[in-house]
């Protein structure tokens, strides 16, 4: 059955049983993420390239696994969760610096658009700088993977490049920002 009737009164349970208001900070952080999630769902179907495809089905399953570990309040419970792993966070700088290589170097602080692809990434780049920022709001409050913090700092960034990957193969110019 796909409802429960648990949280008709504003409350969720986290991993592990503990119940908590839906507005409670771990499950903003979690629910944040899988907005992430979501949205890098919406560029995935914007490719025409089976690689970025893959790279970003890859990258919403690393997503998942931060999501479970949030929503776990015990160590006992974390321990059964998967983990993001360092490697996860090099394989993103290593996705940044291989399409960082085709780029022209930034002259200014660049404005979103030029494709509906490219405007969708700074979407899901956004969306993810909101879930850092939260992320590190509990870390403040209880522990939070260091690994989770990184993989977020760093998807944003590799989103960003995308961005303008994208722009790049779709021969579109960047639009960048000049005082008026």
């Amino acid at each position: 059955m796909i409802y429960t009737k648990t949280g008709d009164k504003g409350e969720t349970s986290l991993s592990g049983g503990t119940r908590v208001k839906k507005y409670d900070l771990r499950v903003e952080c979690y629910g944040t993420i899988d907005e992430l999630v979501s949205y890098l769902g919406l560029v995935r179907d914007c490719f025409n390239s089976e690689h970025l495809t893959r790279e970003i089905v890859k990258i919403q399953r690393i997503l998942f696994n931060c999501e479970s570990l949030i929503s776990s309040e015990s160590n006992e419970v974390k321990s059964r969760m998967p983990k993001v792993k360092d490697e996860d966070v090099k394989f993103l700088e290593r996705r940044i610096d291989s399409m960082n290589d085709e780029l022209p170097a930034l002259k200014a602080f660049l404005i979103p658009g030029g494709s509906r692809t490219s405007s969708h990434i700074h979407v899901a780049r956004t969306i993810c700088r909101r879930a850092e920022r939260l992320c590190v709001r509990l870390s403040e409050e209880t522990l939070v993977d260091d690994s989770i913090l990184q993989f977020l700092n760093r998807l944003s960034d590799y989103l960003f490049v995308l961005s303008r990957y994208i722009l790049k193969h779709k021969g579109r110019k960047e639009t960048y920002w000049t005082a008026e």
